[in-house]
């Protein structure tokens, strides 16, 4: 769901984050923070997240701010999605997380559903690209793009992880409340599709 209020706050955060990193005098300096102060107002006033805590997530980024990365693995058994519950809110996705540094994309899903659902998976293909802004999520600080890779079941069973408080199989029609910042029931939904034809391209956006 694309919030035009959202994507000039994040450009403005983006903006100043720049100046923030390639600034020479005092003068810049402090107009560049007055642009982070103004983004992290206008989510503040949006969102109604607490002001204090966006310029604590704003501050603790460095250099030039690029978008961040959610990696997703998708795993079928029987026509069932695996899908896992997060403790942060209770709702349900498919296991995955923030890419760290260091990791490739497949060394990132294998380790992601490890931790969450407690099972050995080798990664097949990429399914989707994702960028946040286009699809039904509720707003959130920082650009993202959301990465789903297939991937296959090779051993161990289905456990819950530190971050996680629940983990399952579920068809189509029997999904449980989802975790709408991190998947969408439209997104389960294209996994699906992906799963009756898995001769369908990449998607991008």
């Amino acid at each position: 769901m694309h919030h035009p209020w959202l994507t000039t706050a994040q450009r403005i955060q983006a903006l100043a984050q720049a100046g923030l990193t390639y600034c020479q005098n005092d003068y810049d300096r402090e107009r560049y923070e007055e642009l982070m102060q103004i983004s992290a107002q206008m989510l503040a006033d949006y969102s109604e997240a607490p002001f204090e805590k966006v310029m604590d997530l704003f501050e603790r980024e460095n250099g030039y701010l690029t978008p961040k990365v959610d990696i997703r693995g998708v795993v079928f058994r029987d026509d069932k999605l695996l899908m896992v519950q997060e403790k942060i809110d209770q709702g349900w996705t498919v296991p995955g997380g923030w890419a760290d540094v260091g990791y490739s994309p497949s060394e990132i899903v294998v380790k992601e559903v490890q931790e969450e659902a407690g099972i050995t998976v080798v990664p097949e293909r990429l399914l989707a690209v994702l960028d946040k802004k286009c699809h039904d999520h509720p707003p959130t600080p920082f650009y993202t793009y959301k990465i789903f890779i297939l991937c296959q079941h090779t051993k161990g069973e289905i456990q819950t992880g530190p971050e996680t408080m629940n983990v399952g199989f579920f068809g189509e029609n029997e999904l449980p409340s989802l975790s709408v910042e991190r998947l969408t029931v439209n997104q389960a939904k294209l996994l699906f599709n992906f799963h009756r034809n898995p001769d369908q391209a990449v998607l991008l956006d």
